[in-house]
Order: structure tokens, then C-alpha cells, then sequence
């Protein structure tokens, strides 16, 4: 298909719904990730992973970002057909995903020619390498469709919906066992109904809303309002050279980028972190689990895990999925004003300021541990949990207000300093930035943990408020061109 550049390079002023089309396919993809995100680390200790191991199995989910962003970056670039250039890339990663999370939960049913543990871990990496896929085409959208003056508007609605979605996603296995009534315990080795359940109805969530993205969102052709051309194909090039302009890429990327880097170093090692070791955390410091009914080989060596014990595993990994749905539900209302707040004090600061509250809740946590039981009214159903376990909302909005920024502020800043003709590639590289903090966290938290902490979780968290505390020192350091942007919205449908 030929397609001929339009003489103005300005895109037209959206619709408030079509911006909210753009990133509404996003809303489900965060769904299943905040599942994973939620739930991975209990699926894996359930299927027989210690807390040392924990960390190395998430490992597969930067290493797929490192390694999917920016081959799906570049060939988004060079991609157009019937669907779109994103498009197909979004549908691709979403129905993927979707399969991956039909099977991770069965695998103690499915995997019989390998052990359940490695049968998750690789539908883990399965989810992670879909998830991807979808990641950075919806980052590169906002930037194709949205207009300057809109984009902090795109990134802040795109930022909403991500949060909601991820509401939604980590409170659902609490629903479905204290709601509907499902078993929040499973025998060992095996994953609890309610998780089960909670993922194939978010499987059905992330391609449903996927979905709606490709089909209400009409894409810019290559070439139309500033956008680049379509790159002629070329002549079969060896890898070597392929790797060479890649890295050349690297080598040249823009000076706010490398700034970005140093952020984004300690955004990112101190969230993988509180992902992989939330719940075995508030499950010692909070419930009184001992730490060595996390080890499988203690677990090996009695008959079967007393009731209290595994009820309060049960419990407490339920009430992760709440308090992860609360920093989401925080950062979806934060970000409602954040760019507003940019505007008025700049992207640097509001950013800086957020990350702050960020590391101050992790650091928090280590002075809730009141473990006397208190009934909590959640208006959907009355639960009995420890009082140090309510009060985990108060630093969930400082975690919360820093995930919204994080989500949104560096992709704001990065947008405008890149080249037009290679934003899928540079947005899918500056995934690097994200994929290589969770690496060195996955590689060493674990033995951090059992090394210098004994296998108390609750001492690693610290550590994630600390490294939050330095990424917001780094913003300093950061080059902002442009310090605000004023959001608004026509009516000039281009999105269906």
C-alpha cells in the first residue's frame, strides 16, 4: 500500500473518548499482569519455589521485556497492513497472554511429563513474553495518535486505565473466596481454586478489552501528520549487522534518556522487589508465619501444614491482592490530577515528590506489625484480619502515588526527545531501562535475603524504600525540554 505524507505535521486535537479508546485495550493487559503480579510469587511457593528461588523465577519477566520490546519496537515501525502498524501487535501479545494465563494456574494437573514448578515457571515466562509484546505498542500508540499538547493528557488517561485495571486484577481472588466462597488454600503442591478461577476470568478481561482497542482505534497511515514514512524493505542484512545498528542506537540514544536510566535504575529494582516479596513479608511480619514454612524442604519433612498455618498464608495472600488493588486504586486517582499537578510545578518535581512518597511507604511497613485481629468492613463482604494488615493502606498511598508517576512522568519527558521515525524502536530500547533493574534485583534480592536477612522479608522492603528514595534524587539530574504541557481535548474524530 502507497501512502503519501500529508503537507501539515500537525496532528488534530482528540476527543476525550478517543484518547480513552487509544489505551483502553491497556486497562485489560494490566489486568493479567496484576494477577501475575499479585499472585506469581504464591502460585510458585505453592508449586514447591523457596524464598531464595522466588526471585530467579520472575527473572523470566525483564529478561523477555529486554529481549521482546525492542525486536516489537522495530518492526511495529516497519509494519502496516489492514489492522494497523500497533495494532497487530497489541492482539498478538493480548491473545497470548490469555493462553498463558489459562495454563499457569493448572500446572500441577497439566504438567505430567515435567514438574509443575518448571511447567509454571515457563508459562510464567509464556505471559510475560505476551504481555510484553503488548507493552510497548500501546506506549508507541499514544505517540502516533495524540497531538504535543495532548500527549501528557494521553499518558495520564493511559496511566488511569492501567490502574484500574490493576484494581480490578489483584482484588479478584479475594472476591471469589470471600464473595462467591471459593477455597483460598489448596493441598500441597497444588494452586487454590479462587487463583485458578480469578485467572481465566482475567484472561477473558485482557482479550475483551484488547479487542475493543483494535477495533475502535483507526490508525494514522505512515506518513500522515508528522508521522514517519514506511520504511522501504531492505536487502537481507547477517546479524552482525543487524546487532551493529542496534547498538549504534544504544550508543546514540538522547542525553534525557541516559538521565531517564539512573530513575528508572531504582524505580524499578525497588517494584520488582515489592512484587516478588510482599507476601511472604506481611505473612512474617504481620501474620507470624515462622520463615520456615517457606521452605520447601521443612515442608517436606512434616506430614501435612497445620490448619492455622496455611489459613494464614491463605489470608495473607489474599490480602496482597487488596492492598495491591489500593496503591492501584491510589495511583488511578492520582493520576486523574497528575498532569495538572505537572503543569503547575513542573514534570521533574511532581515526579521527584512522588517517588519520595513512594519510598516512605515501603519504609513504613517495617512499624505495622500490630498482630491483634480487628473486622474489617470492605462493603463487599467482612473480613477478620490483623490490625497491622489495615493499616498497610496508609503507605499503599504513597506507593501509589509514586506508580502513577512512574507509569506516566518518564514516558511524558522521553516522548519529546526522541526522533519521529524511530519512536517504536527508542520506546522499546528504553524498556531496557525497566528490564535491567528488575535482572540485578532478581538475581541478587534472593541472596540478599537469605545471606544478610535470614529469610525476613520484611528487611528487603526496606531496602526497595531506600532505592526509591535515591531514584527520586535522581530526577534532579534529569533534562526536561519542555516543563509543562496544557491537556486538552476536541472534538476532531480521527478514533472511532
Amino acid at each position: 500500500m502507497t501512502t503519501t505524507a500529508i503537507p501539515t505535521q500537525h496532528k488534530p486535537k482528540l476527543s476525550f473518548w478517543q484518547i480513552w479508546n487509544i489505551s483502553f485495550g491497556f486497562l485489560g493487559v494490566q489486568f493479567g499482569f496484576a494477577l501475575q503480579n499479585a499472585n506469581a510469587s504464591r502460585i510458585l511457593s505453592d508449586l514447591g519455589a523457596d524464598l531464595h528461588s522466588l526471585s530467579l523465577f520472575w527473572l523470566v519477566a525483564p529478561i523477555m521485556g529486554l529481549i521482546i520490546q525492542p525486536i516489537v519496537g522495530s518492526a511495529s515501525d516497519r509494519t502496516w497492513n489492514g489492522i494497523g502498524r500497533r495494532s497487530p501487535y497489541i492482539l498478538i501479545g493480548g491473545v497470548a497472554a490469555a493462553i498463558g494465563m489459562l495454563l499457569m494456574p493448572n500446572s500441577a494437573t497439566i504438567a505430567s511429563f515435567i514438574t509443575p514448578l518448571f511447567f509454571g515457571a515457563m508459562m510464567l515466562a509464556v505471559m510475560d513474553a505476551s504481555f510484553n509484546v503488548a507493552f510497548q505498542p500501546f506506549r508507541a500508540l499514544v505517540s502516533d495518535m495524540v497531538p504535543d499538547e495532548q500527549r501528557t493528557l494521553g499518558y495520564s488517561i493511559q496511566s488511569f486505565l492501567i490502574n484500574i485495571g490493576a484494581v480490578c486484577g489483584s482484588i479478584l481472588p479475594f472476591v471469589l473466596t470471600n464473595v462467591i466462597g471459593l477455597d483460598n488454600t489448596a493441598p500441597t503442591g497444588e494452586v487454590a481454586p479462587s487463583v485458578i478461577w480469578a485467572f481465566y476470568l482475567g484472561a477473558s478481561v485482557m482479550f475483551g478489552s484488547v479487542l475493543w482497542t483494535v477495533i475502535r482505534t483507526k490508525e494514522y497511515a505512515p506518513g500522515e501528520f508528522g508521522l514517519a514514512p514506511l520504511e522501504v524493505a531492505k536487502q537481507q542484512r547477517s546479524l552482525l549487522s543487524k546487532l551493529s545498528d542496534f547498538f549504534g542506537l544504544m550508543k546514540s540514544m538522547p542525553k534525557t534518556m541516559k538521565q531517564l536510566a539512573i530513575v528508572q535504575f531504582f524505580s524499578w529494582f525497588a517494584l520488582f522487589i515489592m512484587w516478588v516479596y510482599t507476601m511472604p513479608a506481611i505473612t512474617q511480619h504481620i501474620w507470624g508465619v515462622e520463615a520456615k514454612w517457606f521452605n520447601p524442604d521443612y515442608l517436606a519433612s512434616v506430614s501435612e501444614v497445620p490448619a492455622h498455618i496455611a489459613a494464614a498464608k491463605g489470608t495473607a495472600g489474599d490480602w496482597v491482592g487488596i492492598i495491591f488493588a489500593a496503591y492501584s486504586l491510589f495511583a488511578a486517582i492520582f493520576s486523574i490530577f497528575l498532569a495538572k499537578i505537572a503543569n503547575k510545578i513542573g514534570r521533574k518535581l511532581t515526579y521527584s515528590l512522588s517517588l519520595i512518597a513512594g519510598g516512605l511507604g515501603y519504609l513504613s511497613i517495617f512499624f505495622l506489625h500490630d498482630a491483634s485481629l480487628t473486622t474489617v468492613n470492605l462493603y463487599i463482604t467482612q473480613i477478620e484480619v490483623p490490625q497491622g494488615a489495615v493499616s498497610l493502606f496508609i503507605p499503599m498511598i504513597g506507593v501509589g502515588i509514586a506508580w502513577a508517576a512512574i507509569l506516566a512522568m518518564p514516558y511524558a519527558i522521553l516522548a519529546g526527545s526522541i526522533p519521529i521515525k524511530q519512536t517504536g524502536v527508542y520506546m522499546g530500547i528504553f524498556n531496557f531501562t525497566i528490564a535491567a533493574p528488575q535482572i540485578v534485583s532478581g538475581v541478587f534480592a534472593g541472596w540478599i535475603l537469605t545471606a544478610l536477612f535470614d529469610n525476613q522479608a520484611i528487611y528487603i522492603l526496606m531496602m526497595a524504600g531506600a532505592s526509591m528514595i535515591l531514584a527520586a534524587i535522581a530526577v534532579y539530574f534529569v533534562k526536561d525540554g519542555v516543563s509543562t504541557i496544557t491537556p486538552t481535548s476536541q472534538d476532531n474524530a480521527v478514533v472511532a
